[in-house]
């Protein structure tokens, strides 16, 4: 087992800027375990890994300190949903022709 991401004695925002670049250089699946003893890092961590698919597997409050055992990608979706294309004249689309700000018809003078 590696060691751990030792965090103890960083402040906010830093614990979890540190875990998310660490988890970052992670294979998808292998675990990472991280002590903080930041209390806002109880907050910042596991939202940290909720936004970046990673699965908090645990914390374990040690004293003034915490470990958090997380499992690099695990809530990733296996494949990634490919982009919907855009059909001509939907909205958003630059290809799209635009409706006439005057109303829509043509003017005759």
């Amino acid at each position: 087992m590696e060691d751990p991401l030792d965090l103890r004695g960083l402040k906010c925002p830093l614990p979890a800027m540190l875990a998310r670049k660490a988890l970052g250089k992670h294979a998808c699946g292998s675990r990472l375990v991280v002590l903080a003893d930041d209390p806002m890092a109880l907050v910042d961590i596991p939202h940290m890994c909720h936004r970046e698919g990673h699965a908090l597997e645990g914390v374990t409050r040690h004293g003034v300190y915490a470990e958090f055992a997380i499992r690099a990608g695990a809530a990733r979706p296996e494949v990634a949903a490919a982009p919907e294309e855009a059909a001509p004249g939907r909205k958003g689309d630059p290809a799209a022709p635009h409706p006439d700000p005057g109303g829509g018809s043509p003017r005759r003078h």
